[in-house]
């Protein structure tokens, strides 16, 4: 599968989200905004492939980069799936500066809602999503269609290793809670149930038909793990590492983004909830 790796930059003020329109390739090419975005060159981090990319195309430098979330989902291009990675950084630019975009953009705009029918690329709408800094809902990308679900998944271990549970939550566009659930797993670690239930929730959203959905857990290493920044080191998650990835191919999009355990208590209470069953018994 090929994977296609960007840095994509958000600059914010009380104006809105900073975007660029692209220069276009033939006269008759549609006219598209994006987010600052640049590809990581041979030998570059991520950090100064943003840095040269909002020097070389906006005309702006950074006072500060600051690393936001890193993205990634399954798109369909012609006939292949290719997988997308996107990190994004929270950028500072001089408040007195002004872009002097020029060679990919030709024009500039601070964005605070897309009223005005701006037609962003499917990237940077997808980001903008996927971080919640959601658009109006008029214009929503095809990865936020109806046919799309988020999904919190956890797991517990009381002992580590020890009983184990696992808990999802599915909730629709509108935060609406679609199902919920929990199950008990026997003895495990608690890196082991976290990724059983981050497979239960795959198996739940294949099970009910959906082809696009975010999958948010409160563990780090899973999501990181899941978006290629970490490599799988514990032999005890591989088996099921390696399965979730075949399932993954079920999907049109995905993406795994982190988030506290305060933002997750819905999953966390069913994985726990499930283990009290058993113990109560």
């Amino acid at each position: 599968m090929k994977q296609r790796i960007r840095v994509v930059g958000l600059i914010k003020n009380e104006e809105g989200v900073l975007v660029f329109k692209r220069s276009r390739g033939r006269s008759e090419s549609p006219v598209f905004w994006e987010l600052p975005t640049g590809k990581i060159k041979f030998g570059e981090q991520p950090e100064e492939a943003m840095a040269r990319s909002l020097d070389e195309f906006t005309g702006l430098n950074a006072t500060s980069l600051k690393l936001k979330d890193v993205i990634t989902f399954l798109a369909t291009e012609d006939s292949s799936q290719l997988s997308n990675l996107y990190i994004i950084y929270e950028i500072q630019v001089p408040s007195e500066a002004k872009p002097n975009p020029h060679d990919r953009y030709t024009a500039y705009k601070y964005l605070k809602d897309n009223s005005s029918g701006m037609r962003l690329t499917e990237t940077s709408m997808a980001v903008l999503e996927i971080i919640e800094e959601k658009l109006s809902s008029d214009h929503i990308s095809p990865r936020a269609a109806a046919n799309s679900i988020t999904i919190n998944v956890d797991g517990a271990s009381r002992g580590n290793p020890g009983p184990s549970g696992i808990g999802y939550c599915i909730t629709d566009n509108d935060g609406h809670i679609i199902e919920r659930g929990g199950e008990f797993i026997g003895f495990a670690t608690s890196r082991v149930a976290e990724y059983y239930a981050l497979r239960k929730g795959i198996d739940r959203a294949i099970e009910l038909g959906y082809k696009t959905a975010k999958f948010i857990s409160d563990s780090l290493m899973v999501v990181n793990q899941l978006n290629g920044i970490f490599q799988i080191k514990n032999r005890d998650i591989l088996p099921v590492y390696e399965d979730i990835q075949k399932k993954l191919d079920s999907f049109e999009a995905v993406s795994f983004m982190h988030v506290p355990r305060s933002k997750n208590i819905i999953a966390d209470s069913e994985a726990n909830d499930a283990i009290d069953r058993i113990l109560k018994k």
